[in-house]
């Protein structure tokens, strides 16, 4: 069974999902929204770009290696030989997308994931709440990455460091499957660290949707 199937959300775990949002949100002020990305690129052009430079090397090194060996190659099959090696490479690309994963960079898969959180933070509406108390709680499976992005009425009062370990709850859980689990326990410790910070007051609306986004 693959991780992706293992970290498949039922309808029932949409709900449990939901119910945790509300729960939360019923002792603070604060709003958490919660995305959930199977991957956050499709990541071809990148792996195709870093397997092409892989290629092309491994074509002047046989290219020496002929030469010094005596080995008669004509300039044509050569060329030949490149091209076709060339078409397989990106057609395996096309038809096998956890082949690109293994090929991107850790740094570049991170970058594109935390692009895709701050995305969905503004696409999402989550920075236009009253008192800009909304967090959003994101992960995105393919890179093996969670953040929680927090509006500037929460920064300016709650530390990033805070959130560290809702992270690592939200990592661990999806790292074993167990991403629908790791949502209601980060959403748990996130409604106790913001109703420390933003109470629940008399007049508080909810302003964003309790649900599970999936993408």
């Amino acid at each position: 069974m693959t991780q992706y199937q293992r970290n498949r959300i039922s309808p029932e775990d949409r709900q449990r999902i939901g119910a945790a949002i509300r729960n939360a949100e019923a002792q603070t002020g604060g709003e958490i929204y919660a995305v959930l990305a199977q991957r956050s690129d499709d990541y071809f052009y990148v792996s195709g770009f870093i397997a092409c430079c892989g290629m092309l090397v491994t074509a002047v090194i046989a290219a020496f290696v002929a030469h010094y060996y005596w080995f008669d190659l004509s300039l044509p099959k050569f060329a030949l030989a490149i091209l076709a090696a060339f078409i397989c490479l990106i057609v395996l690309l096309a038809l096998v997308p956890a082949l690109r994963m293994v090929l991107v960079p850790h740094r570049v898969r991170y970058r594109r994931a935390h692009l895709n959180a701050v995305q969905q933070f503004v696409a999402r509406n989550v920075h236009l709440t009253s008192k800009r108390t909304g967090i959003l709680l994101f992960v995105s499976l393919a890179e093996r990455y969670a953040e929680v992005v927090a509006d500037a009425g929460i920064n300016a009062r709650v530390d990033q460091q805070e959130w560290n370990a809702i992270v690592a709850t939200l990592s661990s859980h999806a790292a074993q499957g167990t991403v629908s689990e790791g949502f209601i326990e980060a959403i748990d410790k996130a409604g106790k660290l913001l109703a420390q910070h933003f109470p629940k007051e008399a007049g508080d609306e909810n302003e964003l949707e309790d649900h599970l986004v999936e993408l």
